[in-house]
């Protein structure tokens, strides 16, 4: 199998912080995750007039998170966001997602990537999960990134049931929003106990799926075993 490139979305942040001037941001174990399973990481900054050029270097997609929303206007919502939205990022993730789409190259939504994939797809989002919800579980988990906080329930025969080879996980979480109204061609593969959907697949493509939760910890098998398929998928196109 060949090493694949494995795009992977950049957050960007204003000046502050880091630099006094704009800049990206992406944490090691989204790189390093890739790397451990044969992959090459070739981030994305966000440049829609390259996305062509993109799409023809890299051989899989991976859609990151971030402590933003998506414009509610994008998916036909009048109210406002809940918090900070990124345009230049999210337009640039919704052509790059599109155009995987129109291909057999894999796509992994993570977190707020699960959600932009499924508003490409012609989906609606929940703008706040607590507010939806008042007994919903706490998505924004209180203890460590690196440890699992609920359980998600898999349908059985899905790709992600066959891939994990399990349809009980558990699974860390650092989200307020969730998939609301599912797009086009996508079905819910996982749900946590509060009835969230914690992951989606997109039953026509040859390998997209979104999951609420950041496997790109590594914390449990099932987290492993999903990077490792995605990598190899992208290393057999």
């Amino acid at each position: 199998m060949k090493k694949p490139v494995i795009g992977i979305t950049l957050d960007n942040e204003k000046p502050g912080g880091y630099s006094k001037f704009p800049w990206y941001a992406i944490r090691h174990n989204y790189l390093h995750s890739i790397e451990l399973y044969g992959g090459i990481p070739f981030p994305l900054f966000h440049a829609n007039k390259y996305v062509e050029d993109i799409f023809h270097i890299i051989d899989g997609l991976i859609i990151t998170g971030g402590n933003f929303d998506i414009n509610p206007k994008v998916y036909g919502e009048k109210q406002k966001a809940t918090r900070i939205i990124k345009s230049n990022r999210t337009n640039f993730e919704i052509a790059i997602c599109q155009k995987f789409l129109n291909s057999s190259k894999p796509v992994l939504g993570i977190c707020g990537g699960e959600q932009l994939l499924n508003v490409v797809c012609g989906g609606t989002l929940i703008q706040d999960i607590r507010n939806h919800n008042p007994n919903a579980l706490k998505h924004e988990q209180k203890n460590p990134r690196n440890e699992t906080s609920h359980q998600v329930n898999i349908k059985k025969n899905t790709k992600l049931s066959m891939i994990m080879n399990k349809i009980e996980i558990n699974v860390n979480s650092a989200h307020h929003q969730a998939v609301h109204k599912l797009g086009n061609d996508l079905i819910a593969t996982g749900y946590a106990l509060d009835g969230t959907i914690e992951s989606i697949e997109h039953i026509k493509h040859n390998w997209c799926i979104g999951v609420q939760w950041h496997p790109e910890f590594l914390i449990t098998n099932e987290d492993n075993l999903l990077i490792e398929n995605f990598i190899k998928t992208a290393g057999n196109i």
